[in-house]
């Protein structure tokens, strides 16, 4: 059975910091490539970070950002623990929502990232449950 488990999510203050996790399973995870999407109420899902990966190295796709986070947020991922995080440094009351996982087959991440809506969802493969951040001014 696929899984994909985030957490690490919370409610915290402008300019402060949360590290969210995204636990893996069920499938070959140096086969993927993994990507973090955000979706706040009334507003379409977005990609916000991905990871790409088509060896066991992490070395084939560089990561990228959406311009929203770019310098604020870093992706990465442990092999061997089968898990990606997104480390979120300076947040910010627009980053509030919810923040999913999702994984796709050796997908390229310039195109991961700036997948958006039913694009993004018909475009991944498998999605975690999401988790909330909620940023207050």
């Amino acid at each position: 059975e696929v899984q994909l488990v985030e957490s690490g999510g919370g409610l915290v203050q402008a300019g402060e910091s949360l590290r969210l996790s995204c636990v893996t399973s069920g499938f070959t995870f140096g086969d993927y490539t993994f990507g973090w999407f955000r979706q706040a109420p009334g507003k379409e899902r977005e990609g916000v970070a991905c990871i790409g990966n088509s060896d066991a190295t992490f070395t084939r796709y560089p990561e990228s950002y959406s311009e929203s986070v770019k310098g604020r947020f870093t992706i990465s991922a442990d092999n061997a623990k089968h898990t990606v995080y997104l480390q979120m440094n300076t947040l910010k009351p627009e980053d509030t929502a919810t923040y999913y996982c999702a994984a796709v087959f050796r997908g390229p991440c310039p195109v991961v990232v700036s997948m958006r809506s039913q694009t993004a969802l018909n475009g991944m493969d498998y999605w975690g449950q999401g988790t909330q951040v909620t940023v207050s001014s």
